[in-house]
């Protein structure tokens, strides 16, 4: 099983020095995404810390508060980006710094409280088992009547047999990420069924496993939060689907 860091390792260092010095090929790391969650990424990063000792690095997606610094004072890494890219623009960005640092797993979790950072280890399990190279956290019972609406459409348009197509509690072995950090997922604007199909089409595996989930501490869903933005969504997802981007199957990887 991947270990917890010892809670004496001198790695855990201040400062620029401290990814270098974390850096151990079979600890994962943790990618949160955040724009303007001062109020609740602070706590999300302390508990990852806290629970498994792993390097957490937070991607604040142009945030107007305080969201960098709330990251900063928890242990986080931040990387600040210039430009808004959204959800997943902010974990790829989190993806391709983490190959570049040499790791080889990494766990993606929301800044604003929803993801249980304990059931992590569950997250895991199966890329450690070699029964998957995606892990994703699921708890269909959150879905509002909206998101059920969008799941059943897109699991008939696609195919894909997942229940919680939109979590975004998520573990990528490294072939996983290698495909994700790549060019080819650089124009997806969600991070949910684009992500999955690019993962069926390269021949990768995910599974599901059940996780608890809380309901967020502040604010709304970024695509669940109107009927007219789930619209928008289903119909950006549809014309991605028709691309046919979840085709031409390849044999599954058998990189770790």
């Amino acid at each position: 099983m991947l270990p917890a860091r010892e809670k004496g390792d001198p790695t855990l260092t201040t400062g620029r020095a401290r990814t270098r010095r974390w850096l151990n090929p079979t600890t994962p790391i943790a990618l949160i995404p955040a724009h303007n969650e001062e109020a609740t990424v602070g706590i999300i990063v302390a508990q990852v810390r806290e629970l498994w000792n792993y390097p957490v690095v937070v991607i604040d997606d142009c945030s107007s508060d305080a969201t960098a610094q709330a990251a900063r004072n928890a242990g986080a890494t931040v990387l600040p980006l210039t430009l808004q890219l959204g959800a997943w623009g902010a974990i790829q960005t989190g993806l391709r710094y983490a190959l570049r640092q040499g790791y080889r797993t990494a766990i993606t979790l929301d800044a604003d409280g929803q993801h249980e950072p304990q059931d992590i280890g569950t997250l895991l399990q199966p890329l450690i088992d070699g029964q998957a190279e995606v892990t994703i956290g699921a708890f269909p019972e959150r879905a509002s009547r909206a998101r059920r609406i969008a799941w059943s459409y897109f699991r008939w348009l696609t195919g894909l047999q997942l229940e919680d197509i939109t979590s975004g509690f998520r573990a990528y072995n490294h072939a996983a990420m290698i495909v994700l950090a790549s060019y080819e997922a650089s124009l997806l604007d969600y991070q949910d069924v684009g992500v999955l199909l690019i993962l069926r089409r390269k021949g990768l595996r995910t599974v599901e496993v059940p996780v608890a989930m809380q309901p967020r501490a502040l604010g709304a869903s970024r695509v669940f939060r109107s009927w007219w933005v789930v619209g928008k969504y289903m119909l950006q997802t549809s014309l991605l689907c028709l691309a046919r981007v979840g085709h031409n199957h390849r044999p599954p990887a058998t990189d770790d």
